[in-house]
Parts: C-alpha cells; structure tokens; sequence
C-alpha cells in the first residue's frame, strides 16, 4: 500500500501530464515523506520549463545530487591528537614544566605582534628607572578591582609584576581575563615608583583566509549524546542517523561525523545517577553507541572525542575513550577514536575540537559570561590562545610536561559541546559551532535553571561553509541560536 504522501505526489505529476518511469518510483519510495511534495514539485516546473513530461531515475539522481556524491572528496588528516603525546609529570616538577611550557608557547605566538620586539623580562624591568613605554608579558596570577582601579599581578620565569590600570576602557579588558591567561602589557613607571599598565595585548587570533573543501562535502556535528542516560533521546536520535543514509541531497554529501565528547553517560559520575541510567555499566553504553553508530553508511568517517562523561581520563588532556570499555568501535574501518582537544582537517578544512570542560570555570568568574550563550566563552578562549588557562577549579588539569592546550594553530572552525546548547557564530571568519546535546533537561538542570535545546543536528558544507539545521525535537520552544 502506498503512503498517503507519495501518493499525493504521483497524483500531482499525472495531474500536470507528466509519467513517472518505473526506476524513478523505486526512488521516491525511499525519499522522506515530508520532503516528497517539495522534490516533486520542483522537478516538475522545471521539466515543464523544458517541456519534457516524463520524470526518469536520471532526473531524481541529478536533482538529489546522488551522481555526483561518487566524486566527492572525502580526505582526512589528523593534525593533533593528545593521546599518544601524554608524559603526565608528578607534583609540582610537573606543574612548572605545564606552566613553563605554556608562557613559551604563548610568548612564541604574541612575538608576531610589532610590540614585542621591546619586549623585556620582569625581573630587568623593575631594575630600570626610565620615561618611556616598556613591554613585559607573563601569566595572570591575580586580578584585583579596588575603588576605581584593578590592579593585575603578572608572572614569567624571571618573577611577579604588579601594575595598575586607571583607563576605565582597559579596566573592562583587565576584568575579562582569566585566571593563569596569558598577556602582554605596556607599561610605564609610576610617580611613586609603581607601574602603571597602558595596554594590555592578547595573542588572539589574526585575521586570515580560510581553508574551503574543493567539492561540497557536508560534515556532521555532533556532541553529548549521554548514551546509557534515561533522557537520551534514542528515538529522535535514530531518526536522524535514518536521515544520513536516505537520498536527501544534503545526506548523499556526508563525508563525515564529528562527535564531541559525553557519547555516554558514564557511571558514578554524580551522586544517586543509577536511578537515571538505563545502561549500568561502561560497556553496555558503549555498545549501545556502537550499534546506533553501525547504521550510519560505511562511507561516512566518524570521529570520536571523550567528554567528561565518558570512560578514561577525567584531567584535561584527554586520550581517546580506552580500547577495554570497547574494542568493536577501535576495530571499524570508518570509526576514528581521538583525544580531547584534537585538531582535524577535512577536505583541507581545519577543525579544532574540544570538549569544553574549561567553560564552566569560565563562566563562573568573568562578569558577562553565561551557560545561554556558549559562543561568547569560545571568543575568550580563541583570544587567549589557550582551551583551559585556569588552573585549581572545575576542571582538572594533569600536570604535563607540555600544554597541549594552547590552540598553536589556528581553526577555520571550532568545534564545542559540554553546555548542551546549540549555537552557532563567528569569529575573525572562524565558524564558532556548539553542538548542543541529545539529552532532554534532567533533574539537575532544571534544578539550576539550565535550558538546553537538544536534538537539534547542524551539518557544514565545508566549500561554501553554509550551515543547515534539522531540528529533531518536537518542542517548538526548541531553536538553534545564532
């Protein structure tokens, strides 16, 4: 029996005088019944404007692009991947080699900027008595406001600086930073022997050209399923892994899948979680990731990245989910296990993914910041250089004998989850992209006053970086940001 909407359609063509050849019906057959009406109509005003009546295979693999889809260039390299660079240092050694690591890394960065060719130790700057503008840089070790001043404590490997700012413009940069972030400053000496800062100097992002695909590639982004969650939504989510295999002509051009951590809800991750979960064990989630993964067609790649919910290490860097939890998903040819961050190019497109662990720090001590509006925390993150620079909150950091964290080459986009809400921006023409979840709101969220809006997919054409949106959840309050 034919459904009601193909039927429709059939109808439709006979009705304007078309025929439909037999192979071109064993296509509509497949194609998503509540975009069947619109893919018939189209075709038939423009074999009307040609004047040929009859609808063949030919039309509907030309209009659905799925001729072309066998050209597609699918390609991938991974630039960088924590997983087999982790040489974590113990105690305090490993935190000096971390920090020591990361002034260097950073310094080497800023030393693009003009300003810091004049650029001069902490310990000689206090030795000078002199009129002129100096440059120090280090990290932020404090960042005090008192009456009408904030006053930043700066470190580098030669001592600690304090300095004043008074220029309520710069005040409102100086209370932006973060916690062991990175910065320049000019400075002057003060009537009282003190230091005032004049400028402050992020090592940012520069303007550039961005990598496109030669061939319209579509990926896939994806983040914090919470597989094994009793509120992973497993049937919207199945729906959409349906979509990647049908003849849509934006599902033909999926080349890739990029899932951004929290691919399970773990176990004992909060208190009293088992009375959530549907899956009590590690493996019984991953295997249920496995199978829905399993239906996505074998031409597609799939990376996959660990969140703070899955099995492995919780400290930032992450390795990629261990081989032990399961070994089917390590074994598939198009399955691709990396660690949290990790840095991919696609068709020569260059995609920085991470977790995001580091914004709940964030937004708890920069004045502007909130959970609603994910991108905003991005930008800071990008303008400072570094995917986590606050130490001994939240988030742990394992004491590495190199920071993996700063972001040393620069994204065209960048790829964020863990705050379960879906938005999307720009910054200096890199695509911000936060995946947001397929987990309804739990308990703890609503708690908190936490709205996320899952079920919601984004998929990039990675030529022309046009962004599409299939919005998978019946909420009609449930919309993607932007």
């Amino acid at each position: 029996m034919l459904k009601k909407e193909l039927t429709f359609a059939l109808n439709y063509a006979l009705n304007k005088g078309f025929q439909i050849h037999p192979d071109a019906f064993k296509i509509l057959e497949n194609i998503d019944v509540k975009k069947l009406e619109k893919i018939i109509k189209e075709i038939v005003r423009e074999k009307t404007r040609q004047k040929l009546f009859l609808i063949n295979q030919d039309d509907l693999e030309t209009y659905l692009g799925i001729k072309e889809d066998l050209n597609l260039k699918s390609e991938h390299r991974i630039l960088s991947d924590p997983t087999s660079k982790i040489t974590t240092g113990e105690g305090v050694k490993g935190y000096n080699a971390l920090f020591s690591s990361r002034f260097n890394k950073l310094k080497r960065i800023i030393f693009d900027r003009p300003e810091s060719r004049m650029l001069k130790s902490i310990a000689s700057v206090k030795s000078v008595k002199t009129e002129d503008d100096m440059y120090v840089c280090g990290l932020v070790t404090t960042r005090n406001t008192e009456r009408n001043i904030v006053k930043l404590v700066l470190e580098d490997p030669s001592g600690t600086f304090e300095g004043i700012v008074f220029d309520s413009e710069l005040q409102k940069v100086a209370g932006s930073l973060l916690s062991d972030q990175f910065v320049m400053a000019r400075i002057s000496m003060g009537k009282n022997s003190g230091f005032i800062i004049k400028d402050l100097i992020l090592p940012d992002i520069p303007e550039q050209a961005i990598n496109r695909s030669e061939t319209e590639t579509f990926a896939v982004f994806l983040s914090d399923l919470h597989i094994g969650s009793k509120y992973f939504m497993e049937k919207e989510f199945s729906e959409f892994v349906s979509w990647i295999s049908s003849p849509d002509p934006t599902a033909r051009k999926v080349r890739f899948v990029l899932i951004g951590g929290d691919v399970v809800d773990g176990v004992g991750i909060y208190p009293n979680q088992d009375k959530e979960l549907v899956f009590q064990t590690l493996e019984e989630q991953l295997r249920r990731l496995e199978e829905l993964l399993d239906k996505i067609p074998k031409h597609v790649k799939i990376f996959i990245m660990p969140g703070n919910h899955d099995p492995g290490r919780r400290a930032l860097p992450q390795p990629a989910i261990p081989k032990k939890y399961n070994n089917g998903l390590w074994e598939r040819e198009n399955v691709f296990m990396v660690g949290n961050p990790t840095m991919i190019s696609l068709n020569g497109v260059k995609v920085l993914m991470f977790h995001g662990q580091s914004i709940d720090d964030i937004v708890k001590t920069t004045p502007g910041l909130s959970y609603d509006n994910p991108a905003n925390v991005m930008k800071h993150l990008l303008k400072a250089r570094h995917l986590s620079p606050i130490y001994g909150s939240q988030t742990p950091i394992a004491p590495e004998m190199e920071d993996l964290m700063v972001i040393d080459e620069i994204p065209d986009i960048f790829h964020v989850g863990h705050v379960h809400r879906a938005q999307l921006d720009m910054y200096k023409g890199i695509l911000l992209i936060n995946s947001g979840s397929w987990q309804r709101q739990t308990p703890f969220q609503a708690s908190v006053g936490m709205t996320p809006n899952p079920g919601i997919a984004l998929m990039v054409n990675l030529k022309t970086f046009q962004v599409f949106h299939e919005n998978y959840n019946s909420n009609l309050d449930n919309i993607l940001q932007s």
